[in-house]
């Protein structure tokens, strides 16, 4: 709160103390011209006593209560003490940005994925990725809302959280102030939903036209267990082993503001294994595999910059000065990005494609995810344009070189740019960005914090080989991974579903 603010507030409790004292009385009524002339000091009697005027009276304790309360309220911080606050509810401002938020971060899904996605596929194949990814949608929210959030948030071990908030116990409208102080427990667990959601969906890119859809439902839900709920607590738990910024005793002190670890990190590299051990597409290499619908494709693209806002913005858990930040780090670095991978296509291969501007929006997004909420618009910028100089390579050059199908580029883009913003976000995070960095980093930022995201990120990588791995062969145990050669090469859309994405009326 600004001082010139606070002085006004202060001036306004001081005279409604005043008048409820009966010193000031603003509507009292005029004084009569006799009463005037009765206290009119005579020329004969000399001056009137000098009368000392009324003290102040003190400022009641409960209006202090409700100025520290306000003044709490919109700087995002903590109350002084919550079982005195006389405001015993979340906070509607940041509550109602996170509920936003959250809207945001499905729509990132659905329809943002799904189409992004479908539109990269052939055209007996964009059902199958539509299906998935809404099966997973429900899937993982009914296991989040019975055990998974618990997992992740509940106090535990360095690894798992607990079950004390197992099928929603406790979680209801007030804050929880482990980790919101004016956002209501149950909207801070929406939130963090759309991220289990969306990041068991990425791995669907991986695996895309080759996976049966049951084979994918099971793979997502062991996933989950297995790789996301592990790291997402790491990260974010509060008892978390490398959750630097929340946890004063992790044994590493990392950072991740929206999802460089759990989110971009665990399923690009676990897109990685999925592909090798998948094995190639039938025609790989040999018979040409266009996107069927660039106009799809690009939609999806530009809804999964808008939603990406709730992703990092709404990561500040509030509508304040970090999420202003995130806000302006988020556009620039998918702003440089949307730039240099199409150039970099018109100065090596002559033409900017639509499908490089999509590559290269959701490449600087992934690349600022990590540290949207840490680094200044500069830093951004630079996040922004290394990560998509790494996928670029990546996709385009290192996966024809080792000959690995990675079907939609997860790993390309997700591994490869959330792992170089994750590290990158140790070396830029600043504490005037974010002063939260004070408190247990402080003597790391800028000088050895990019050392405790290396510790981390090797953690990251290993579940994630290691995870994808034991639930892959698991689901090939069980269900099989994929379908007959013949089924593959006439398409996942009606043999899966019985439908088909496009129907041609004969003439």
């Amino acid at each position: 709160m600004s001082v010139r603010l606070r002085q006004v507030l202060a001036i306004l409790l001081v005279a409604q103390q005043l008048v409820s004292a009966k010193i000031l009385l603003p509507d009292s009524p005029p004084v009569s011209s006799a009463t005037a002339e009765a206290v009119r000091p005579s020329a004969t009697t000399g001056p009137s006593p000098v009368v000392a005027p009324p003290a102040a009276p003190s400022v009641d304790s409960a209006v202090l209560q409700r100025l520290a309360d306000l003044e709490a309220y919109v700087n995002n911080t903590a109350r002084q003490d919550l079982a005195k606050s006389k405001i015993q509810s979340a906070g509607p401002g940041h509550n109602g940005w996170v509920m936003i938020s959250a809207a945001l971060v499905l729509f990132m899904t659905l329809p943002g994925l799904a189409l992004f996605f479908g539109g990269m596929v052939r055209t007996k194949n964009v059902l199958s990725i539509l299906a998935q990814c809404m099966g997973i949608t429900g899937i993982v929210t009914l296991l989040w809302w019975a055990v998974g959030y618990s997992l992740v948030f509940a106090p535990g071990n360095a690894i798992y959280g607990g079950l004390d908030y197992a099928f929603f116990r406790g979680v209801d409208a007030m804050p929880n102030p482990t980790y919101s102080n004016w956002v209501s427990h149950n909207v801070f667990a929406m939130f963090q939903l759309m991220f289990a959601i969306i990041t068991p969906a990425l791995l669907i890119g991986a695996a895309a036209e080759r996976i049966k859809f049951s084979s994918m439902m099971l793979i997502s839900v062991l996933w989950l267990f297995l790789v996301y709920i592990p790291v997402a607590h790491m990260a974010w738990g509060s008892t978390g082993l490398f959750n630097g910024l929340g946890n004063a005793n992790a044994a590493i002190k990392a950072v991740d503001f929206a999802g460089g670890f759990a989110v971009e990190m665990a399923s690009g590299w676990s897109a990685l294994a999925l592909v090798l051990i998948l094995g190639h597409r039938k025609g790989y290499g040999r018979d040409p595999m266009p996107p069927h619908s660039m106009v799809l494709a690009m939609t999806g693209a530009g809804l999964l910059w808008v939603g990406w806002y709730g992703f990092n913005v709404g990561s500040a858990l509030g509508a304040d000065g970090i999420a202003s930040n995130a806000f302006v780090a988020t556009t620039l670095a998918a702003a440089v990005a949307s730039v240099l991978w199409p150039a970099l296509e018109w100065i090596l291969h002559g033409k900017p494609t639509v499908l490089g501007f999509c590559s290269g929006i959701v490449a600087g997004l992934v690349a600022i995810t990590p540290a949207a909420g840490f680094v200044s618009s500069g830093a951004a910028v630079a996040i922004g344009a290394i990560g998509t100089l790494a996928s670029f390579f990546a996709a385009m050059r290192l996966k024809h070189l080792l000959r690995y199908d990675d079907a939609l580029d997860t790993f390309g883009v997700h591994g490869v740019a959330g792992t170089v913003g994750t590290l990158l976000t140790g070396v830029f995070a600043s504490v005037l960005i974010n002063p939260n960095l004070q408190g247990n980093l402080g003597h790391l930022v800028g000088n050895g914090l990019w050392l405790e995201q290396l510790k981390a990120m090797g953690i990251v990588l290993g579940i994630a080989l290691a995870g994808t791995t034991v639930a892959t062969f698991a689901t090939k145990l069980v269900l099989g991974l994929r379908p007959d050669a013949e089924d593959e090469v006439a398409g996942l859309d009606y043999l899966d579903h019985g439908e088909v994405g496009y129907r041609y009326d004969e003439a």
